[in-house]
């Protein structure tokens, strides 16, 4: 299906371009969104005649994104949770849970703005993305921790899990110990 996009979308094109994609990703997230029209005469038309006012509006919301963006780069944000004593999750940390602890820090984020490559599943320090427009991505870190306390430590560089160095003990087999001195094996059917 070929799309008008009315904005800049990552790995696809930018404001006005017609592109090619599947019916299902147009259908399905493209149009809803608003992101694309379809590539129809009309729909051509009625871009070229609003698109001084779609680029106009888009440079907006790209400063106001800039200036978000210059007080969130860098910034630390600490998500409490439960994990076992080598630093492993109960769960997992997902972009909601990201875009709370920003929003709790005093900035307004939306999940969908919050790129994470994999999913958070060990404590400690990460580094993640958040788009707040298509044109601004910034770095935020998140201090994943089992309390208040050991996000501090986690802060100051310290390792806070705890791995146990368990020696595996092996014991050799030693025929002579097996048997107290002076008792003979019980033959089978005596006790």
């Amino acid at each position: 299906m070929q799309v008008i996009l009315l904005q800049r979308i990552g790995r696809l094109g930018q404001m006005g371009d017609v592109v090619n994609v599947k019916d299902g990703y147009a259908r399905n997230f493209l149009l809803p969104q608003k992101k694309a029209l379809r590539a129809t005469k009309e729909n051509i038309a009625h871009f070229e005649t609003q698109r001084v006012h779609l680029e106009a509006n888009n440079l907006e919301l790209k400063k106001e994104a800039e200036a978000v963006a210059t007080k969130l780069e860098g910034k630390v944000f600490t998500a409490i949770r439960s994990a076992g004593d080598t630093g492993q999750l109960y769960g997992s940390v997902s972009t909601r849970d990201l875009a709370d602890a920003i929003t709790a820090g005093g900035f307004t984020v939306d999940r969908r703005q919050v790129v994470l490559e994999r999913p958070i599943k060990t404590l400690g320090l990460h580094e993640t993305k958040v788009a707040l427009h298509p044109e601004v991505v910034v770095k935020v870190v998140l201090n994943v921790a089992r309390s208040e306390e050991e996000a501090e430590k986690q802060a100051r560089g310290e390792n806070v899990t705890v791995i146990k160095d368990e020696a595996l003990e092996l014991e050799t087999f030693n025929p002579d110990a097996v048997f107290e001195e002076g008792a003979a094996p019980a033959a089978e059917g005596e006790e």
